[in-house]
């Protein structure tokens, strides 16, 4: 069983993804449906899949928990919710009720996208993380390295709430540099509620050139800082494909990982995600 911990869909016809623009995203200006991964998915022995929001909208999320109702091959949800709004903990209970309601398992916000660095200690954002954490969800961050100082601040005052950091924080691979951003991410994974995903990380290499060389000073970074049991493995498909087809995402990430023990590869490539989103 191997589960893919971080993927995408969307219908332009439906809802615009405003986050598309300018040339190097154009291939992503198109429709991409579970019909269009899932061939893909299976050839590369994936069994399930998270899918993950891509914008901040409220009907997004009640769509993505339908299609989880329908399809056999995703196993989880991590939507969006205003995570501000005052009835946080009964908006949280409304999407529960909804059909395909019991397949969220988290809520992200686009933290990467906020002008304040410090947007999750605001009192009204900790308030809503409290209230993910009484629910039983989850917190997935989607932030830019210089946001993770704060996301440790925040992850530190919210202990009884399990963050999971997406694309192990954006680190700048494109470049080869590593500090601070790899401090940073040993600060966040020194705090025990914290996971990551080995997920996103083609597109912030060289997108045209990348090489799993290129990717393993920051995947061993990772492992060391979170130790394998603390992993999860994501396709990030359809972004990835600016970058690389489905199954060179997934063969990268097991040349990435092929010292580990089987048991090591077994939790990031299914049981952390299992594990952590209840799938």
């Amino acid at each position: 069983m191997n589960v893919d911990a971080h993927h995408h869909v969307w219908d332009l016809s439906v809802r615009d993804q405003d986050w598309i623009t300018g040339p190097e995203l154009r291939p992503l200006r198109r429709d991409f449906s579970l019909a269009d991964m899932e061939p893909e998915a299976r050839a590369a022995g994936v069994d399930r899949t998270v899918l993950v929001q891509t914008v901040t909208v409220p009907e997004e999320t009640p769509e993505f928990l339908a299609l989880a109702a329908e399809h056999e091959l995703i196993a989880g949800v991590v939507g969006w919710t205003d995570l501000t709004r005052p009835d946080i903990t009964d908006e949280l209970s409304r999407l529960r009720e909804l059909p395909g309601g019991a397949f969220l398992k988290g809520i992200r916000h686009q933290v990467q996208s906020e002008p304040d660095p410090r947007w999750l200690l605001r009192p009204e954002v900790r308030r809503g993380l409290g209230a993910l954490a009484e629910a039983g969800l989850v917190h997935d961050l989607v932030v830019l390295p210089h946001q993770l100082p704060a996301c440790a601040e925040a992850v530190a005052l919210i202990p009884q709430l399990t963050f999971v950091l997406d694309h192990l924080g954006k680190p700048p691979i494109a470049t080869g540099e590593r500090e601070p951003w790899a401090s940073d991410l040993r600060a966040l994974a020194a705090l025990p509620n914290t996971v990551a995903k080995i997920s996103g990380l083609v597109t912030e290499a060289d997108p045209a050139s990348w090489t799993t060389a290129d990717l393993r000073p920051y995947t061993d970074a990772a492992l060391e800082a979170f130790g394998p049991g603390r992993l999860m493995f994501g396709s990030d498909w359809p972004v990835c494909t600016l970058a690389a087809p489905y199954t060179r995402v997934v063969d990268a990430v097991r040349a990435l990982t092929t010292e580990l023990t089987a048991g090591e590869r077994e939790q990031i490539f299914a049981g952390t995600a299992t594990r952590v989103y209840g799938l």
